[in-house]
């Protein structure tokens, strides 16, 4: 192979190794994870508990491992939780209308090789920055203490 192609296609594998990094979950801005003492069932269960006593609302549930479960596939628990509230709804959406994509947000239950759950989700103030809108800012930092005292309780 000749020098300069050798050089682009080392240019290139850096430059698109580069841009793919920090496309990681555990390296977005502003994802935080916390272990939990409780298997993965379980902390499903407290976290939909905590949702509810922090006056959230879990719109939807997804699960590739119950999906998997139910083709008769065995794969370690995993289930995103999807929580927001309409009031919330309502100003992200006077805020910014392509924010709607956004929403709702996600808490994410991760079973480990040793049967315990850990539980990641993404801060508001991370997920809702790149649209540069103060008012949806405003609530995205409303939102960051609550989703982390949902997780604390959950993880509890």
């Amino acid at each position: 192979m000749q020098p300069y192609r050798l050089t682009f296609l080392a240019t290139f594998i850096l430059l698109a190794l580069t841009i793919a990094a920090p496309l990681h979950a555990g390296e977005l801005s502003g994802t935080q994870t916390l272990g939990s003492s409780h298997g993965f069932e379980a902390l499903v269960t407290q976290l939909e508990t905590a949702v509810a006593d922090h006056k959230m609302a879990v719109v939807a549930k997804a699960s590739a491992s119950q999906a998997a479960a139910a083709r008769g596939v065995k794969i370690p628990g995993n289930a995103v939780i999807m929580v927001f509230r309409n009031d919330y709804a309502v100003r992200m959406l006077e805020a910014s209308i392509p924010a709607g994509i956004e929403a709702p947000l996600r808490f994410y239950v991760t079973e480990s090789p040793d049967g315990k759950a850990s539980l990641s989700w993404r801060a508001p103030s991370a997920t809702f920055a790149p649209y540069g809108s103060a008012p949806l800012d405003e609530m995205a930092r409303e939102l960051d203490p609550i989703l982390a005292a949902i997780a604390r309780d959950a993880v509890r």
